[in-house]
């Protein structure tokens, strides 16, 4: 008997968020990984799962999702024991979903610049141009994030770790190759240490 979901993913992509938060979970689910590099995510078996060509799609007895925003909330919702997510509390729901939509909408696309450039261009020097902005992109993005919405608490939400967190500590994994030292951002490198450290994450990780 298969698992009521399957994940299909790749390591070091914001799906990683996704897989955490079903681990977080502890969700019954498959996992299965794509191979980005031989272009699995553009196969005519992958496409019919998930005709954008990216991951993470997440299957689930009523149809595919795809979009990790929307499959951190669905985790978070079908898993309430797991406590993922303010659920009870439309406003920090809200300042949650406003999080991620950031990390979706600015801090995703901001680092997509360096190795997808040819999204936007198809001039070599647009390309390059677009690329040598990212760090700037990337750091502008992590102040806010260390300023604004991380702070001083211990997790996105506060004393709540939510779907946030794992969502930031994989975007936050990003900047080296990016050009940015994480040390640069004390709060978001303290955060990315403990996320780390969850027992459900190294299990993501491994």
């Amino acid at each position: 008997m298969s698992a009521p979901l399957t994940l299909y993913y790749a390591p070091g992509t914001c799906a990683q968020a996704v897989l955490i938060a079903l681990h977080e979970a502890g969700a019954d689910f498959e996992a299965k990984r794509l191979n980005m590099a031989e272009g699995e995510q553009r196969s005519a078996a992958y496409l019919a799962i998930n005709p954008k060509g990216r991951v993470p799609a997440l299957r689930t007895p009523q149809g595919v999702l795809s979009e990790t925003l929307a499959l951190l909330l669905y985790v978070a919702q079908t898993h309430p024991q797991a406590k993922l997510a303010p659920l009870d509390d439309p406003y920090r729901l809200a300042h949650m979903q406003e999080f991620n939509s950031f990390l979706a909408s600015t801090v995703h696309i901001n680092h997509a610049h360096r190795p997808r450039a040819a999204r936007w261009a198809d001039d070599e020097a647009a390309h390059k141009a677009m690329q040598a902005k990212v760090p700037q992109n990337m750091r502008d993005a992590f102040t806010l994030i260390e300023q604004h919405y991380l702070g001083d608490q211990t997790w996105v939400l506060g004393d709540e770790y939510s779907v946030a967190d794992p969502y930031l500590f994989t975007m936050a994994g990003w900047l080296k190759s990016d050009g940015v030292d994480i040390q640069e951002f004390p709060r978001v490198a303290a955060h990315f240490e403990r996320v780390k450290a969850r027992p459900a994450v190294q299990r993501a990780l491994a």
